[in-house]
């Protein structure tokens, strides 16, 4: 039997994803803003033979948010620049459907997939930041429910938008004067709940028909909405047993929608610290948790309880003990996770801010590259995953000790590729072009 290979992303966030990574030596104090800085990763990725990299985006910082965020490009912006510096791996965006339009959305990453030739992706996301409203004249932030259902709405509108070109509309015939065929240029006239659109888009077919569509949400219904529309999904879990539960849940459900469950990758966020033995993994670990200042590990935590102010609580506090609001208008997925582990392994307030701070929930591999890539493919094998979302702690170094020493041991397992299968994602996830919807017999 074939064995299955493992789905690579990598998840670029300025200094890196551990919460202290701007206050490592190693670290780089103008990385945030600097293009070459974001080339040079970007193409140590693509020497790994990632399947895509990930920047996400936020609409709303404060003086307590995290450098990463504080300040960094406009994704789509950098990605444009990193569409000219690489050739494969895939390119993937956030943008938010509650405060974005599907036409700029969809025109945006239209023409992302043009300027790379067919490696574009779109993480859609519904904002968790109930801040973000004052930033859009809004008087209030959408409740979590009411944000999913636009969500699902704005998601078929730009899925339409894509469609309003056939793949062979453009004509361009100078003799005849022709430029498109007016029966393949469709007005889609949609009129529903959130969104009145007539269309067409203003960017014909792009190559690979639709960009790649990823979503991060876990919670039911982001679940739901992942059924119906994702093609990766991005999800934090700390343990294989609910990643396992997981990764059964969600693709149980892809059968109400006909589709199959290889239409859809399960990639987990995973916290890689790699070590040329287990005890040089720990000392690098330990080394950025030393530099966590309890101030800002508190507030970060905060923010996945609905902006709880954790600062006034002892932190030897157990955290069981902490009154905490049943439901947030947040990250609720996020949210049952940080509660579930802390309280069933009696961890501190101190405790869990760290473990928060440190890899926000996702899962922590720490060890050699033998260690890291038998886990990797424990996981894949165990259908807890199809691949994983790599989350470097410090930039570049992380990156590059997970390219050099990692990949590899993934590659002499004969789980990983040794060179890109496809010039577009699609191709190289191994997924189907879509087929238009306003197509003859469709």
């Amino acid at each position: 039997m074939t064995k299955k290979t493992v789905k690579l992303g990598v998840f670029l966030a300025g200094t890196g994803h551990h919460v202290a990574s701007w206050r490592h030596p190693h670290a780089n104090p103008t990385a945030n803003m600097s293009i070459d800085y974001f080339k040079g990763l970007a193409q140590t990725a693509e020497k790994g033979l990632f399947d895509l990299l990930f920047l996400a985006d936020s609409l709303s910082v404060a003086k307590d948010s995290h450098p990463n965020i504080l300040t960094r490009f406009e994704p789509m912006t950098l990605l444009s620049y990193l569409a000219s510096a690489t050739s494969h791996i895939g390119l993937v965006s956030t943008a938010s459907t509650t405060y974005e339009e599907p036409f700029s959305v969809a025109r945006r990453f239209a023409s992302l997939d043009h300027l790379t030739a067919g490696r574009a992706g779109w993480n859609v996301v519904t904002t968790s930041l109930a801040s973000t409203a004052a930033n859009f004249n809004r008087p209030e932030h959408l409740e979590h429910g009411l944000r999913y259902k636009r969500a699902n709405e704005f998601v078929e509108v730009t899925k339409k938008l894509w469609d309003s070109w056939e793949d062979d509309t453009l004509i361009i015939n100078k003799e005849t004067g022709q430029f498109i065929d007016e029966s393949k240029f469709h007005e889609i006239n949609h009129q529903g709940e959130f969104f009145t659109v007539k269309g067409p888009l203003n960017v014909s077919r792009s190559p690979q028909g639709h960009p790649v569509i990823i979503q991060a949400g876990s919670s039911g219904d982001g679940q739901l909405l992942a059924a119906k529309h994702a093609e990766i999904v991005f999800t934090a879990q700390e343990n294989k047993e609910d990643a396992m539960a997981f990764y059964e849940e969600l693709k149980s459900q892809l059968s109400v929608f006909q589709r199959t469950k290889s239409s859809l990758s399960i990639m987990p966020g995973l916290f890689p610290i790699v070590g040329q033995t287990e005890g040089e993994a720990k000392e690098k670990y330990e080394a950025l948790q030393d530099l966590i200042i309890p101030e800002v590990g508190l507030a970060i935590m905060g923010r996945y309880f609905g902006d709880v102010d954790f600062s006034t609580i002892p932190l030897d506090t157990p955290f069981a003990d902490i009154s905490l609001p049943d439901h947030v208008d947040g990250i609720q997925s996020k949210y049952d996770l940080i509660v579930k582990r802390a309280i069933h392994e009696d961890m501190t307030l101190r405790q869990t801010y760290q473990w928060v701070a440190g890899s926000r929930g996702h899962h922590i591999a720490i060890g050699t590259p033998t260690q890291i890539a038998d886990k990797i493919e424990d996981w894949v094998k165990g259908h807890a995953a199809d691949g994983f979302n790599i989350m470097p702690a410090l930039l570049p170094d992380s990156l590059t000790d997970f390219v050099e020493r990692v990949v590899p041991e993934l590659q002499s397992k004969g789980i990983f590729r040794t060179e890109y299968e496809s010039s577009t994602l699609r191709g190289n996830l191994g997924l189907d072009k879509p087929i238009n919807q306003y197509s003859q017999g469709n």
